[in-house]
Protein backbone atom coordinates (compact mmCIF):
# COMPACT_ATOMS: atom_id res chain seq x y z
CA UNK A 1 0.00 0.00 0.00
CA UNK A 2 1.24 3.26 -0.99
CA UNK A 3 0.16 6.38 1.49
CA UNK A 4 -1.77 9.10 -1.18
CA UNK A 5 0.54 11.60 0.56
CA UNK A 6 3.58 9.70 -1.24
CA UNK A 7 2.01 10.70 -4.82
CA UNK A 8 1.79 14.21 -4.68
CA UNK A 9 4.31 14.45 -7.20
CA UNK A 10 2.87 12.38 -9.76
CA UNK A 11 -0.53 13.97 -8.75
CA UNK A 12 0.57 17.44 -9.92
CA UNK A 13 3.08 16.48 -12.95
CA UNK A 14 -0.11 14.90 -14.29
CA UNK A 15 -2.38 17.71 -13.64
CA UNK A 16 -0.53 19.81 -15.17
CA UNK A 17 0.48 17.74 -18.39
CA UNK A 18 -3.01 17.49 -18.59
CA UNK A 19 -3.23 20.81 -18.41
CA UNK A 20 -0.98 22.12 -21.11
CA UNK A 21 -1.70 18.97 -23.66
CA UNK A 22 -5.94 19.89 -23.22
CA UNK A 23 -5.22 23.43 -23.86
CA UNK A 24 -2.60 22.74 -26.92
CA UNK A 25 -6.47 20.60 -27.86
CA UNK A 26 -7.96 23.26 -27.78
CA UNK A 27 -6.49 26.33 -28.91
CA UNK A 28 -3.95 24.55 -31.71
CA UNK A 29 -5.99 21.36 -32.98
CA UNK A 30 -9.39 22.44 -34.60
CA UNK A 31 -11.45 19.17 -34.32
CA UNK A 32 -13.63 20.08 -31.75
CA UNK A 33 -14.66 23.46 -33.48
CA UNK A 34 -17.90 21.75 -34.86
CA UNK A 35 -18.93 20.16 -31.74
CA UNK A 36 -22.00 23.14 -31.74
CA UNK A 37 -23.64 24.34 -34.74
CA UNK A 38 -24.40 27.74 -35.44
CA UNK A 39 -28.12 28.70 -35.55
CA UNK A 40 -29.08 30.56 -39.08
CA UNK A 41 -31.02 33.35 -37.35
CA UNK A 42 -28.63 33.29 -34.36
CA UNK A 43 -29.24 37.70 -34.18
CA UNK A 44 -33.21 36.84 -34.44
CA UNK A 45 -32.71 33.80 -31.81
CA UNK A 46 -30.15 36.32 -29.58
CA UNK A 47 -33.02 39.53 -29.66
CA UNK A 48 -35.68 36.83 -28.83
CA UNK A 49 -34.13 35.46 -25.84
CA UNK A 50 -32.13 38.87 -24.61
CA UNK A 51 -36.07 39.28 -24.52
CA UNK A 52 -36.81 36.98 -21.58
CA UNK A 53 -34.17 38.36 -19.51
CA UNK A 54 -32.94 34.73 -18.62
CA UNK A 55 -30.89 35.14 -15.53
CA UNK A 56 -28.17 32.23 -15.91
CA UNK A 57 -28.81 28.58 -15.24
CA UNK A 58 -30.03 25.58 -17.22
CA UNK A 59 -33.32 25.32 -18.72
CA UNK A 60 -35.39 22.63 -20.79
CA UNK A 61 -37.88 23.59 -23.35
CA UNK A 62 -40.78 22.82 -22.83
CA UNK A 63 -40.53 21.99 -18.91
CA UNK A 64 -43.73 20.40 -17.05
CA UNK A 65 -44.42 21.69 -14.11
CA UNK A 66 -45.17 17.83 -12.44
CA UNK A 67 -45.49 14.61 -13.80
CA UNK A 68 -49.00 15.05 -14.27
CA UNK A 69 -48.50 18.43 -16.37
CA UNK A 70 -46.05 15.42 -18.71
CA UNK A 71 -49.04 13.71 -19.47
CA UNK A 72 -51.27 16.30 -20.45
CA UNK A 73 -52.25 16.68 -24.26
CA UNK A 74 -51.19 20.41 -23.94
CA UNK A 75 -47.77 19.30 -22.79
CA UNK A 76 -47.73 16.46 -25.78
CA UNK A 77 -48.59 19.04 -28.65
CA UNK A 78 -45.86 21.43 -27.21
CA UNK A 79 -43.63 18.74 -27.35
CA UNK A 80 -44.78 17.42 -30.75
CA UNK A 81 -44.38 21.11 -32.59
CA UNK A 82 -40.91 21.87 -31.03
CA UNK A 83 -38.55 22.71 -30.86
CA UNK A 84 -37.59 20.75 -28.17
CA UNK A 85 -34.21 21.73 -26.05
CA UNK A 86 -31.97 21.52 -23.42
CA UNK A 87 -29.50 24.70 -22.89
CA UNK A 88 -27.48 26.49 -20.39
CA UNK A 89 -27.67 30.43 -20.43
CA UNK A 90 -24.49 32.64 -18.68
CA UNK A 91 -23.89 35.71 -17.66
CA UNK A 92 -23.36 38.35 -20.13
CA UNK A 93 -20.34 39.62 -21.28
CA UNK A 94 -16.68 37.36 -22.35
CA UNK A 95 -16.71 34.33 -20.47
CA UNK A 96 -14.02 34.46 -17.51
CA UNK A 97 -11.64 32.09 -18.58
CA UNK A 98 -9.54 32.55 -15.73
CA UNK A 99 -12.08 31.31 -13.53
CA UNK A 100 -13.18 28.57 -15.89
CA UNK A 101 -9.11 27.38 -16.32
CA UNK A 102 -9.02 27.52 -12.60
CA UNK A 103 -11.80 24.82 -12.25
CA UNK A 104 -10.51 22.68 -14.98
CA UNK A 105 -6.76 22.61 -13.18
CA UNK A 106 -8.50 21.66 -9.72
CA UNK A 107 -10.24 18.79 -11.63
CA UNK A 108 -7.27 17.63 -13.07
CA UNK A 109 -5.80 17.54 -9.85
CA UNK A 110 -9.00 15.78 -8.51
CA UNK A 111 -8.63 13.21 -11.26
CA UNK A 112 -4.86 12.39 -10.08
CA UNK A 113 -6.19 11.96 -6.42
CA UNK A 114 -8.20 9.32 -7.03
CA UNK A 115 -5.96 7.53 -9.73
CA UNK A 116 -3.26 7.92 -6.87
CA UNK A 117 -5.69 6.54 -4.14
CA UNK A 118 -6.88 3.31 -6.22
CA UNK A 119 -3.62 2.59 -7.35
CA UNK A 120 -2.27 3.11 -3.80
CA UNK A 121 -4.53 1.04 -2.16
CA UNK A 122 -3.99 -2.05 -4.91
CA UNK A 123 -0.06 -1.62 -5.94
CA UNK A 124 3.18 -2.13 -3.62
CA UNK A 125 6.01 0.16 -3.45
CA UNK A 126 7.96 -0.34 -6.49
CA UNK A 127 5.40 -1.40 -8.63
CA UNK A 128 6.51 -1.94 -12.15
CA UNK A 129 5.54 0.94 -14.51
CA UNK A 130 2.66 -0.95 -17.05
CA UNK A 131 1.20 -1.89 -13.48
CA UNK A 132 1.13 1.38 -12.30
CA UNK A 133 0.12 2.66 -15.97
CA UNK A 134 -2.87 0.12 -16.03
CA UNK A 135 -4.60 1.18 -12.85
CA UNK A 136 -4.00 4.61 -12.93
CA UNK A 137 -4.84 5.54 -16.45
CA UNK A 138 -8.48 3.37 -16.36
CA UNK A 139 -9.30 5.83 -13.23
CA UNK A 140 -8.18 8.86 -15.04
CA UNK A 141 -9.80 7.98 -17.86
CA UNK A 142 -13.18 7.31 -16.20
CA UNK A 143 -12.42 10.27 -14.33
CA UNK A 144 -12.50 12.50 -17.54
CA UNK A 145 -14.41 10.46 -19.78
CA UNK A 146 -17.08 8.41 -18.86
CA UNK A 147 -19.78 10.55 -17.36
CA UNK A 148 -19.68 12.55 -20.74
CA UNK A 149 -21.99 9.52 -22.56
CA UNK A 150 -25.00 10.05 -20.54
CA UNK A 151 -25.20 13.69 -21.94
CA UNK A 152 -25.55 12.32 -24.99
CA UNK A 153 -28.24 9.01 -24.31
CA UNK A 154 -30.37 11.51 -21.82
CA UNK A 155 -29.87 15.32 -22.85
CA UNK A 156 -28.76 14.71 -26.95
CA UNK A 157 -25.60 16.11 -26.99
CA UNK A 158 -24.75 15.11 -30.52
CA UNK A 159 -22.47 11.34 -30.77
CA UNK A 160 -19.73 12.61 -32.38
CA UNK A 161 -18.87 15.56 -29.90
CA UNK A 162 -19.27 13.49 -27.11
CA UNK A 163 -16.89 10.27 -29.04
CA UNK A 164 -14.16 13.84 -29.59
CA UNK A 165 -14.50 14.05 -25.67
CA UNK A 166 -14.23 10.73 -25.20
CA UNK A 167 -10.69 10.45 -26.94
CA UNK A 168 -9.66 14.01 -25.29
CA UNK A 169 -9.99 11.76 -22.06
CA UNK A 170 -8.21 8.59 -23.20
CA UNK A 171 -5.54 10.90 -23.65
CA UNK A 172 -5.58 12.71 -20.56
CA UNK A 173 -5.96 9.15 -19.21
CA UNK A 174 -2.84 7.91 -20.73
CA UNK A 175 -0.86 10.79 -19.65
CA UNK A 176 -1.73 10.45 -16.49
CA UNK A 177 -0.75 6.84 -16.46
CA UNK A 178 2.36 7.97 -17.67
CA UNK A 179 3.46 10.55 -15.03
CA UNK A 180 2.44 7.86 -12.38
CA UNK A 181 3.98 5.52 -13.83
CA UNK A 182 7.63 7.26 -14.23
CA UNK A 183 7.25 9.13 -10.75
CA UNK A 184 5.77 6.17 -8.89
CA UNK A 185 7.68 5.17 -5.53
Amino acid sequence: MVSLVSLWLPILIAAVIVFVVSSLIHTVLTYHNNDFKKLPNEDQALAALRALSLPPGDYALPKPASSAELKSPEFQEKMRQGPVLFMTVFPSGPIAMGKRLLQWFAYCVVVGIFAGYVAGRTLPMGEEYLQVFRVTGTVAFLGYGLALVQNSIWFGRNWAATSKSLLDALIYGLLTAGAFGWLWP
